[in-house]
């Protein structure tokens, strides 16, 4: 199956589609999904220029350039942010910014001279140097991304479907540094979300709930196309209550620990109903009220989402033969015409812009 690297001791199930190709008008792969760090379409000539970065009396020369995600693509057309640094660092040993823009192809302005010209697209990016000539027409400049995306889902069991707030991504680099630990490209990435990355190799880390339930995963992307992959979750969302007979009302004022089958801890709450997603295995829930103990052992299978009652007597219920499934409810969509935050954030260095830096690639929205 492509795009899926061997892990090795992984309890899970990886789906992969087949990565979508890009030719004639497949870039509607990626409009087609919410996108993380998208831009905004503009003019290829709405370009800033940083004041005083031309020398007077100095005749300008036309840049023109696009970026491919692969050397036989099509140009972008949108979703594109592009940077010009002077090759000289300044007094603070930084490299000057000298014009940026955003959307597709751009058109910069520039004296004679070299630059470095960096582009992103999402999380992926290249940077060039480029040579401004004194005299003649330079050739519209061609950067070949090498990029691709990559879209992110989780099921728990064989086909229950998780809730989006549920269920979170962290993407990190496939290397593993000196210090024993990854770098992370992106975190806290929804699902059904277009994350735009260079080609290559990045361990996923799916988080489903807050306690135990997390999965790894090492998935390849493709250069040019979309690839989705859904990660299966083997664990489910269970229901605590304290009752004072089968069936019975929830009592109020109950604090709750949740201990695994070796009595580790794994999760607490005080409420009269607490909900816990947790990893399939053997736990042990402890119900304390007015300065009483009630246990009861459980079991959690994957995708069997279940109420759990300790009942408020010394012999507790055996577990049933099939656990009834608990409705899981869509969150409802924001209210039309809820504003948004659109305050721009300021334009990154060119040290921030270099991979490993954990900002390479970012779009500055």
């Amino acid at each position: 199956m492509l795009g899926i690297l061997p892990f090795a001791r992984m309890a899970f199930a990886l789906v992969l589609a087949a990565s979508l190709p890009f030719g004639a008008g497949a870039q509607d792969a990626f409009k087609e999904f919410k996108q993380l760090d998208t831009t905004a379409k503009m003019p290829k000539l709405n370009a800033f220029i940083a004041p005083g970065s031309a020398p007077q009396g100095v005749a300008l020369q036309e840049v023109e350039i696009e970026a491919k995600l692969t050397a036989d693509g099509e140009p972008l057309e949108d979703g594109l942010s592009w940077y010009v640094f002077s090759p000289i660092a300044g007094g603070d040993g930084k490299l000057p910014l000298v014009a940026s823009a955003r959307g597709g192809s751009a058109a910069f302005q520039l004296a004679p001279g070299d630059y470095l010209v960096n582009v992103s697209f999402g999380r992926a990016g290249v940077t060039r140097k480029v040579n401004v000539p004194d005299s003649g027409k330079l050739d519209k400049q061609v950067m070949v991304l090498d990029a691709g995306g990559l879209l992110l889902n989780a099921i728990s069991g064989s086909d229950v479907r998780i809730r989006p707030d549920q269920l979170r991504f962290s993407i990190y680099s496939s290397e593993v540094r000196d210090d024993g630990e990854r770098g992370l490209v992106t975190a806290d990435v929804s699902p059904n979300t277009v994350v735009r990355l260079n080609a290559g190799t990045y361990h996923i880390v799916s988080e489903y709930g807050d306690v135990n339930a997390v999965i790894r995963a090492d998935i390849q992307v493709e250069a040019g196309g979309l690839t989705e992959a859904t990660i299966q979750h083997r664990a489910a969302q269970i229901t605590f209550k304290l009752v004072s007979e089968a069936g019975g009302e929830a009592i109020a004022d109950t604090a709750w620990s949740i201990l695994t089958a070796a009595g580790d801890s794994v999760g607490e709450s005080v409420s009269a109903f607490p909900t816990m997603v947790l990893a399939e295995g053997e736990y042990s829930a402890v119900a304390r009220n007015k300065d009483k103990i009630y246990q009861r052992d459980f079991k959690v299978e994957a995708g069997k989402n279940t109420d759990v009652e300790v009942l408020m007597k010394n012999e507790q219920p055996q577990e049933p033969a099939s656990a009834a499934t608990t409705l899981q409810q869509e969150p409802q969509p924001s209210a039309a015409g809820e504003p948004q935050n659109s305050a721009p954030a300021p334009l990154p260095s060119y040290e921030q812009l270099l991979p490993g830096n954990g900002t390479a690639g970012a779009d500055a929205d």
